[in-house]
């Protein structure tokens, strides 16, 4: 229960004790684990689209998917109670409005409301929030500020400059924003872009009526099968003792937890296994493409020598594995619509959009009818909100994180990024535990505020620290990470166990006031 009580705010603005920004997966996150922890407190979430769900609701392009698995993707506190190993997007949303209506999150969040800025003042220990909902302004003081934005520009998706572009006569479109009316049946379709958009997009257009579909990619990503539902979680349907556990609830938590823990277990070990041995990483990914893509039993496919040549030409990238994110596909859907010639893949760079298509600087052309620019996303750290700590603006790219949770310098403020290299909720989950233990840890020593102490040396790599192309377009704008303990993000479930352990609230670096 809490101990103390919080700042008052302003004589006709309303207070709340923790304003939550954004009601996606994080957010929704972050709301029931306050509500759980702390029910006397007030928690207002501002979510600036019509509908919680977040990038789950924002992108409808076909085929949208995870491209982690389910049950590291969703909550720990809540199962995903299927053995499909990956989602498409329309399940995830009705997951979280599920879990948010079974939480009481939905009546919390209060929608259309676009945060503009934030305000924080040592004088009385609170932040102000300034937003804006239908055209009018509106005011909001807290005692703690949670950003759960995310990390991308949900209005604008990365769009380079194609010569030519306005020239093409057939329809140019971002997947960001897909329109709900394209009928692409019988359509020729040129997908840019080698990233997990369009390893979903191509498949998914081939099988629902396209002509043809080309990814046309400048360099290749790394691309890996994975069983569409989880063999573990088949096997474990059948075994007898789950039969003669005594209750329902227990037999299911003791299921997924076991499935939970075999993907966590697979997704460091993987990652760990080819930072350590790249070159064997390398082969083992070859081959498996190789397989893949080579006709079995007399099916439509590529011989092997063919099979060696396209995977050397068009699906070994110039870097090593996990220096980008490696894509997913489910059910090697990809590699199946490439057999059957209903999709193919093209290595080059764009010359000049034309008329009907795409001309290429090798010479060569492509005809199209769509053309899907999956060029990737703009980062937006904090949601492009304007902050400022007792009247000094703040920039994030001139800060420093503390345990991947809070920011140096900034008091009562915490954030939510999940991992890039595994599921986003892994991550997620951790902060929301963390984060609400720090409130009680306030509650029990009659603390108003904490801040982090400035490190000794500054962060100097960015938080999110991969060598994709939309991060390092926002590196310069995204928090710093150090080189040691709590300063530093390893991107490592297992060890962020014990950063972020509930209770593990004492160091140097943060002190309460």
């Amino acid at each position: 229960m809490r101990m103390v009580a919080t700042p008052s705010a302003p004589s006709g603005t309303e207070h709340a004790d923790v304003v939550i920004i954004g009601a996606g997966l994080s957010g929704i996150d972050a709301a029931a684990h306050l509500r759980r922890a702390h029910p006397d407190r007030t928690i207002v979430v501002l979510e600036q689209r019509d509908h919680l769900g977040g990038t789950w609701d924002l992108f409808r392009y076909p085929g949208i998917r995870s491209d982690s698995d389910m049950f590291t993707f969703a909550y720990k506190w809540r199962p995903w109670e299927s053995t499909n190993t990956l989602a498409d997007g329309p399940l995830i949303k009705d997951y979280l409005e599920s879990v948010a209506a079974d939480e009481g999150v939905d009546k919390l969040i209060r929608y259309g409301h676009r945060v503009r800025s934030v305000a924080w003042d040592s004088g009385t220990d609170t932040w102000t929030i300034q937003a804006e909902s239908d055209g009018l302004p509106v005011t909001l003081t807290a005692q703690f500020l949670w950003s759960c934005t995310g990390y991308y520009d949900y209005e604008q998706g990365f769009q380079p400059e194609f010569p030519g572009a306005a020239d093409f006569e057939g329809t140019f479109i971002h997947p960001q924003f897909w329109p709900e009316d394209l009928d692409h049946t019988g359509k020729r379709i040129v997908v840019i872009g080698s990233g997990a958009t369009a390893v979903t997009l191509v498949p998914a257009l081939a099988e629902s009526g396209a002509e043809h579909v080309t990814m046309l990619q400048r360099t290749p990503s790394y691309i890996l099968s994975r069983p569409g539902k989880d063999p573990l979680g088949q096997g474990l349907r059948r075994v007898p003792f789950r039969a003669r556990l005594p209750f329902k609830k227990l037999r299911a938590a003791s299921y997924y937890e076991a499935l939970r823990w075999e993907n966590i277990g697979l997704s460091v070990g993987v990652y760990h296994l080819v930072q350590r041995a790249p070159r064997m990483a390398k082969k083992i990914i070859r081959n498996h493409q190789i397989a893949s893509l080579t006709a079995r039993d007399g099916g439509a496919g590529f011989t092997k020598a063919e099979a060696e040549a396209y995977v050397d030409q068009h699906l070994t990238p110039p870097y090593d594995p996990w220096d980008q994110r490696l894509c997913a596909v489910p059910d090697g859907d990809l590699w199946k619509v490439l057999r059957e010639r209903r999709a193919d893949i093209v290595t080059d760079r764009i010359r000049t959009i034309t008329r009907t298509g795409v001309e290429l600087e090798s010479g060569g052309s492509l005809e199209a009818d769509v053309i899907v620019s999956a060029t990737g996303l703009n980062v937006k750290i904090f949601g492009g909100i304007d902050v400022t700590v007792d009247g000094e603006p703040l920039s994030p790219g001139n800060t420093t994180a503390y345990r991947g949770a809070l920011l140096a310098g900034v008091p009562n403020f915490a954030f939510t990024i999940g991992y890039i290299n595994a599921s986003w909720t892994l991550k997620a989950d951790l902060v929301s535990s963390w984060f609400s233990g720090l409130i009680a840890e306030m509650d029990r020593r009659g603390a108003h505020r904490f801040v982090v102490a400035e490190p000794d040396v500054p962060g100097s790599r960015p938080l999110m620290d991969m060598k994709s192309g939309y991060l390092l377009r926002g590196a310069p704008h995204m928090p710093k990470q150090g080189d040691s303990f709590p300063f530093e993000a390893k991107q490592n479930y297992l060890a962020d166990l014990k950063v972020l352990a509930s209770g593990e609230y004492d160091d140097d670096h943060l002190t309460f006031g």
